[in-house]
């Protein structure tokens, strides 16, 4: 209960009680503008994205019309009729296994062989080769830098912000840590970084490995859809048929396969921020 001072008349002071039914209005009101405030903030968030994947589908239909058939018969055709004429297909396979296995431990991207294994593969034998592939290439940097584990964590000292959200794969109990990793590998977090920095945090090898394959999964899907489009979009300029509708329909898909995945990260890295909150002491 709290007392205020007001004027009465000239010359005259008087006393206002403010009870705890004022005070509880008072809080009610400011949390309702609270929530206001934070419903319009979401809608406009929303409606941003919304017009960025407008954008990303408009710019995605343009590049596919005007670019891609001289980008496809001047470089993903020839790759193509190499591949063919070079390798078998188990030997294709072995080589981007390896490929796919080892460049993250040398800290070389593995892109280019994933979409190579879905434009040769497919979604069946591309998903489970490229699943079966990045646990060894996500396991091979996690033991090597349990021997480097000082030199790692002094460098992380140079970035600790970045050191703050890596070392939330490392606290709590099992699905904790598999929790925090899988939002780790959504997020834009650098994935050959994080396969060197999960050692800092002392996480377990158990949720580690499983958080990250399930978080590349997204990727993964992006990943082989992006190399059968591009391989559809070179047999098609290769035959000389390459129709306007075809172009339309793999550029608006190939969109909404970036504003998923765009959308997943966003969430990746709200999620990330509410579990980085929860786990600061009070």
């Amino acid at each position: 209960m709290e007392e205020k001072i007001v004027g009465t008349g000239v010359g005259k002071i008087g006393y206002v009680r403010l009870t705890d039914a004022s005070n509880e209005v008072v809080e009610s009101k400011i949390s309702a503008e609270v929530v206001r405030a934070r419903k319009w903030r979401d809608f406009r968030w929303w409606t941003k994205l919304v017009v960025l994947c407008l954008f990303l589908l408009a710019g995605a239909a343009l590049l596919a019309i005007f670019l891609g058939p001289l980008l496809l018969k001047k470089v993903v055709v020839p790759i193509l009729n190499w591949e063919r004429t070079t390798f078998s297909t188990p030997v294709l396979g072995l080589l981007l296994f390896a490929c796919i296995a080892v460049f993250p431990a040398l800290l070389l991207p593995s892109a280019p062989c994933m979409w190579m294994a879905g434009m040769t593969f497919g979604y069946g034998y591309g998903f489970l080769l490229i699943m079966g592939a990045i646990s060894v290439g996500m396991s091979l940097p996690f033991f090597i830098g349990s021997l480097l584990q000082h030199r790692i964590n002094r460098w992380l000292e140079k970035w600790p912000k970045k050191a703050e959200i890596v070392r939330l794969a490392g606290e709590g109990d099992w699905f904790h840590q598999f929790r925090a990793v899988a939002l780790l590998r959504v997020s834009p977090f650098p994935y050959i970084i994080f396969n060197y920095a999960a050692v800092a945090t002392k996480v377990k090898y158990c949720p580690y490995i499983w958080g990250s394959l399930i978080g590349t999964v997204p990727e993964i899907f992006m990943t082989i859809y992006s190399g059968r489009m591009l391989r559809t979009f070179a047999e098609a300029t290769d035959s000389g048929f390459l129709s306007l509708e075809q172009v339309l329909y793999d550029a608006i898909g190939f969109g909404v396969a970036v504003a998923t995945t765009t959308a997943i990260t966003v969430y990746a890295r709200r999620a990330l921020q509410t579990l980085q909150a929860d786990d600061e002491p009070c």
